[in-house]
């Protein structure tokens, strides 16, 4: 276990960083935290580390949000990220994860890019109709959530990709976010496990910043709660923008 105050220094700030996204503020301030914690150990055992703290952060969100979330969409998507983990356990060590972050980032800047111009762009003002459910497509982009949860850490940028053209209100599409990350990261402890990432090493050094996970979590949620939905899908949308470009500049390792 890491006794050096350096590692404490950044870890702190990445758990609460991951905390604040975790209830419900954005993948993109839990990219940026995970850098923090990449800073002071390898990205293999800062993702070990944050395994753990991760599955305790999703049992607090889902008591937060246990009254909200959308089934519809739970069902539709699951499948596909089941898939996406079992293809990410079985090729890990053949696939290079930054490629795929590279893929991932990219599209999702295309995404957001997208919105921005159609809502504040030239000709703004059409009111564009929530999508309906799409099963082709809530499989596809649930399946690249799952590898990507697996292989980079990056599956909240294709589960937004589905998810927020929905247009479900904040706190469904909140709790609907809690539910799917907290299955699949209930799931990775399997594989993690099997690879032989969760040391009891990791294991120790994870426990002794467990005690600012509930924190972070909680005020991420208080702050949902009380965003109107005009102003929560642009910030979910500039969230998502930033969390892109983070994934495109590690992928490239710049």
């Amino acid at each position: 276990m890491p006794q050096d105050l350096s590692f404490y220094y950044a870890a702190v700030p990445a758990v609460l960083l991951v905390g604040l996204a975790k209830g419900g503020m954005g993948d993109a301030l839990s990219l940026i935290g995970l850098p923090f914690l990449a800073l002071v150990v390898s990205p293999v055992e800062a993702a070990a580390i944050l395994l753990p703290i991760l599955v305790f952060m999703d049992m607090i969100s889902l008591v937060i949000w246990r009254k909200h979330g959308d089934w519809a969409t739970l069902k539709i998507m699951l499948p596909g990220a089941f898939i996406g983990i079992a293809l990410g356990w079985a090729t890990s060590a053949l696939v290079p994860g930054n490629m795929l972050r590279i893929v991932i980032g990219a599209v999702t800047i295309l995404f957001c890019l997208r919105y921005f111009w159609s809502n504040f762009g030239p000709g703004a003002g059409k009111v564009v109709p929530p999508r309906s459910q799409r099963p082709v497509a809530a499989n596809l982009w649930g399946t690249f959530s799952g590898y990507g949860s697996f292989v980079a850490h990056a599956g909240g940028a294709p589960f937004q990709i589905y998810a927020l053209p929905l247009k479900l209100q904040p706190r469904e599409y909140t709790g609907t976010s809690v539910r799917f990350f907290a299955i699949l990261n209930a799931i990775k402890l399997i594989p993690y496990f099997a690879l032989g990432q969760l040391g009891t090493q990791n294991l120790a050094t994870s426990a002794t910043l467990l005690p600012f996970a509930p924190l972070a979590t909680i005020a991420g949620a208080w702050c949902v709660r009380r965003m109107k939905p005009q102003i929560f899908y642009p910030f979910m949308y500039a969230m998502a923008l930033i969390a892109a470009f983070l994934i495109v500049r590690e992928g490239l390792g710049w």
